[in-house]
Order: C-alpha cells, then sequence, then structure tokens
C-alpha cells in the first residue's frame, strides 16, 4: 500500500501546484450559488419552497465535486501521451494500486473542492441546521469524489484522445446533475422523472448531503451511504480491470 500512498501524494502536489486550474474550477460553483441561489429564491419563496439559496447549496457543493472528480481521468490520457504513464506501469506495483492511488488522489482534491464551496457559501450566508451530523458531511464528499473520479479513470482506460474523453465526459455530467436533485426538491417531481433520479448515483450523494447539511433528505441517509458505497466498489473494480487492460 505504500505505492498507493505515493501516488495519492503526487496526485494532489500535481493539482495544486497550478493554481489557475484551481480558481477556475470555482467559477461555475459560484455562478451557480450566486446567480440560481438568489437569483431565483423569491419565486422559489413564493411557491411555499422555503429559502432556495439554502435549498441549492448541497447540490452545488455536490456539483464541485463531481466536475473536479470526473475529469481527473484527463490526467490520465494526459500520461500516457507524455510517456509517464508508462514510467508507473512498468514498476513493480500492481496496475490495480495504480488506479487506486490516482483515484484517491483525484478524490482528495474533489472533497477538498466540495469543502472549499461550502466555505464559499458559508461566507455568502449558508448556515447548516444541526452540526450534530457534519462529521459525516466530510464521508459523504470523498465517497462521492472516489465514485466519479474512478468513474473518470475508468473511461480514461480506454480512450488515447483528450478531446474523445471530453465530449464523452460532457455528455455524461451534465444528465448526472441536472438530474440528481440537486435544482429541485424530488418530492415533487413527476414519477417518469423520478425514476431517472433513481438511477443516478449523484442523487444519492446529493440527498445526502442535503439531509447531513439542512435535514431535508428525500431518502434515509444509510440508504444513501449503502448504495454510495456499493456503487463505488463496482465502479472501482470496472476500473481497475479496465486500467490493467491499458497497452503501453
Amino acid at each position: 500500500m505504500q505505492a498507493v500512498y505515493i501516488l495519492w501524494l503526487r496526485e494532489i502536489k500535481r493539482y495544486t501546484r497550478s493554481r489557475a486550474r484551481m480558481v477556475g474550477s470555482l467559477g461555475q460553483p459560484l455562478l451557480f450559488l450566486v446567480a440560481l441561489g438568489f437569483g431565483l429564491g423569491p419565486v422559489f419563496q413564493k411557491a411555499g419552497q422555503g429559502n432556495y439559496f439554502e435549498f441549492l447549496t448541497p447540490g452545488v457543493i455536490a456539483m464541485g465535486i463531481l466536475f473536479t472528480s470526473i475529469f481527473a481521468g484527463i490526467q490520465v490520457i494526459w500520461d500516457r501521451q507524455f510517456g509517464f504513464l508508462k514510467e508507473s506501469l512498468v514498476a513493480p506495483i500492481s496496475r490495480f494500486e495504480i488506479m487506486l492511488g490516482k483515484t484517491l488522489g483525484g478524490a482528495t482534491i474533489a472533497a477538498l473542492q466540495g469543502i472549499i464551496v461550502f466555505a464559499i457559501s458559508f461566507l455568502l450566508g449558508f448556515r447548516p441546521t444541526s452540526f450534530l451530523l457534519f462529521p459525516l458531511f466530510f464521508v459523504f464528499i470523498f465517497l462521492i469524489g472516489v465514485l466519479f473520479t474512478a468513474v473518470g479513470v475508468a473511461v480514461a482506460s480506454i480512450l488515447e484522445d483528450i478531446s474523445g474523453f471530453q465530449l464523452i465526459m460532457n455528455f455524461l455530467v451534465q444528465p448526472l446533475f441536472f438530474l440528481s436533485g440537486a435544482l429541485f426538491p424530488l418530492d415533487k417531481v413527476p414519477k417518469v422523472l423520478l425514476g431517472i433520479t433513481i438511477i443516478d448515483p449523484l442523487s444519492y450523494g446529493v440527498d445526502a448531503l442535503r439531509g447531513v447539511l439542512m435535514g431535508q433528505n428525500h431518502y434515509p441517509l444509510l440508504l444513501d451511504f449503502s448504495l454510495l458505497g456499493g456503487i463505488t466498489v463496482v465502479v472501482l473494480s470496472v476500473g481497475s480491470y479496465l486500467f490493467s487492460r491499458i497497452e503501453l
């Protein structure tokens, strides 16, 4: 496991060296918080749904984690094109350890991104309804990060072109976010749309964050954790298999 730890640290250092990337990745969550949270707030309140900014914040935190983690797969393609991946693959360690180290590194960065978005929302006026469940916040943001970083690495393992990866991820990321309940409550949506949100794994991440921060979860927290954990194990297994088939 020492190799996993080393790769994990390397991925974190690589990301933190790029300040422009760190700052740029905060632009979209900040835009959603300000433009939608405050812009649609009066409409949401007139509909009898309460404070939309507070409702939106957990979804935007999940969005920041999603975008940061799933695009971590680009680094795999980048390393392959410039020969850095070959150095890792020929090392006397298993490819599963390499994939796990990269996944944990990307997930840690994504979790930090979620914490930063939460801090920004706190400065803008968001307040958790209770701090008793707040430690679970860190558990869920890391679990969401692991899940979608593994998805990004798995997809990158079968592609060799960055533009192709970006097209597939854009096609995947937008539906994952918009159909997760991040922007609307799940208790009053049509049954067809609710059925789609059920198969969206991000739905359980958003619901868990909303339950931990606001006490307004649609599903039990134990169910959210179980489904996120189970899906993560499956994706890690598939990603490990695909990563092991990368040709030098």
